[in-house]
């Protein structure tokens, strides 16, 4: 059967309307396109929808049985619409946010009070991850990384800001000289993160350094550099808020991208966080790259990009 569905307007309003001339300027339509819409559902369901009289046009018998159920799925279509249109515009329901646990834990959820305050019926759920989730999937709806991922069709992709590296320690390593840090203590990352800058600028800085500890749990990392364990190579916004003692200035800036599919910003909720996400991240920009706090110097190091 090869009904059209978008006949059912035409033939509703040519039952409501009894003429082709009526019907059509209902619908915008001119009478000989109506004319040959009617004869074409007439031929796809073949049979009779309606007769002519000196009244006009008015259904048999099987065009009665017909209108009654298009009235109803025309009625169902544009239910489905509203709903769609109303859902895709309320900033409710659950949006998922990807990212190193580090920046969720110790900078983040600061600022989801006030999110939380703006649109009461939203839902947060945080996953962290390093690896890449789907966004086809709905494994995530949104995901922040520490470099610039694979170019992606599907997805949309925008630095949102540099995060900065500075080297910290507990106050007994504030009295030791710049040239004497190499042969301290260290602290470092986990094996799985040794082609991270971080760690390359570790092993550049101090190639025979003792590594006291390596870590995966960068909380773990300030937890050891607390208790006077070794010197570490911390976020700046980490360790400054942990009562740390900051030796240098940033030596390490990692570019931190915003992931998204593309369809996400035609769906109020995903519109809402994508703005709010963008907002903290413009907000905090010093606090991210570590520039907003005077340091000890150390001396004639590159920093490193990543």
């Amino acid at each position: 059967m090869n009904f059209d569905w978008n006949d059912i307007p035409i033939l509703l309003a040519l039952a409501r309307h009894g003429s082709m001339s009526a019907a059509g300027r209902a619908l915008g339509v001119d009478p000989s396109t109506m004319s040959r819409r009617l004869v074409a559902a007439e031929t796809a369901l073949q049979t009779r929808l309606f007769i002519r009289d000196n009244a006009g046009y008015k259904a048999t018998d099987a065009g009665e049985a017909f209108l009654s159920h298009a009235e109803r799925i025309l009625g169902d279509v544009q239910s489905m619409l509203l709903e769609t249109r109303d859902e895709a515009s309320a900033i409710s329901g659950s949006v998922r946010i990807t990212a190193v646990d580090f920046l969720f834990s110790h900078w983040l959820v600061q600022h989801m009070p006030h999110l939380a305050r703006t649109y009461p019926a939203l839902q947060l759920q945080l996953i962290p991850a390093n690896r890449s989730l789907s966004f086809t999937r709905r494994e995530a709806d949104f995901a922040l990384r520490l470099a610039r991922p694979a170019e992606d069709a599907a997805l949309v992709m925008r630095k949102v800001a540099d995060i900065g590296f500075a080297v910290y320690a507990a106050t007994s390593f504030s009295r030791v000289p710049v040239e004497l840090w190499p042969q301290q203590a260290w602290l470092g990352y986990g094996e799985e993160l040794d082609d991270t800058p971080e760690m390359a600028w570790v092993r550049g800085f101090a190639p025979k350094a003792n590594l006291a500890l390596r870590a995966s749990s960068v909380t773990t990392l300030i937890h050891a550099c607390q208790s006077g364990l070794g010197m570490a190579l911390l976020p700046c916004i980490l360790g400054d808020r942990e009562g740390l003692v900051r030796l240098s200035g940033p030596v390490v800036a990692r570019e931190i991208w915003l992931l998204s599919h593309r369809d996400a910003g035609r769906i109020g909720r995903f519109q809402a966080v994508s703005d709010w996400l963008r907002e903290v991240f413009d907000q905090d920009a010093a606090q991210l790259s570590g520039e907003h706090l005077d340091a000890r110097v150390l001396g004639p190091v590159e920093i490193s990009r990543g």
